[in-house]
């Protein structure tokens, strides 16, 4: 019989987990985030200048 393979993110059996866990899980999300984005702003050059300007544009226009 074959175990099943851990669930990575999923909950663990002795309890909740503790914030020092939950921040390192964000910190690593965060990181994924910003290296994926990275990632689509080189091989979608236009699209990226196209949403800076578009940000830009909002942040221009904002009203507090």
């Amino acid at each position: 019989m074959i175990d099943d393979p851990p669930v990575v993110g999923g909950p663990r059996p002795d309890g909740p987990e503790t914030d020092a866990e939950r921040r390192r899980r964000r910190a690593q999300f965060l990181r994924e985030l910003y290296e994926a984005k990275a990632l689509r702003d080189r091989v979608q050059p236009r699209r990226a200048r196209a949403a800076r300007m578009r940000q830009a544009m909002r942040m221009r226009t904002f009203r507090w």
